[in-house]
């Protein structure tokens, strides 16, 4: 019983369920940014380069046979430069959103919290002072 208490403890903590939004978040993100490089961004890119399509772009090693029956054997220079596209435009947006995170902050801590009113010993410490000032 003790074990499964604590698991849920566990589990029901902010910072887990936190990373777990994130991480969906992230995942679904990841499927955005795929699309925005694979269908609007490396076209144009293709287009200027005389309609080359980079994730089709390799290096073959070995050729497949049939016959063996083996697999074609390359390096997929292409893919990378897809992916790395990919990693450009993720890294970019996350800084932008770190930056505007920090932004806010900034303004939050420019702006100074008023200084608490003196408390009744303080007030009435200030009147005696006063009193005593002007005899």
């Amino acid at each position: 019983m003790g074990f499964l208490k604590e698991f849920k403890e566990f589990a029901m903590r902010g910072s887990v369920v936190d990373l777990a939004v994130g991480v969906v978040i992230g995942g679904a993100f990841g499927k955005i940014v795929t699309s925005l490089v694979d269908d609007i961004i490396m076209p144009p890119i293709g287009y200027l380069t005389g309609g080359v399509d980079f994730s089709s772009k390799k290096i073959v090693l070995k050729a497949a046979d049939e016959a063996a029956k083996q697999a074609e054997v390359s390096i997929n220079y292409g893919n990378f430069i897809n992916v790395v596209i990919q990693f450009l435009i993720v890294a970019f947006c996350i800084f932008c959103v770190i930056k505007a995170l920090n932004s806010l902050k900034r303004k939050e801590e420019a702006a100074p919290a008023a200084p608490p009113a003196p408390t009744k010993e303080e007030t009435l410490l200030t009147e005696i002072r006063d009193i005593l000032k002007n005899k």
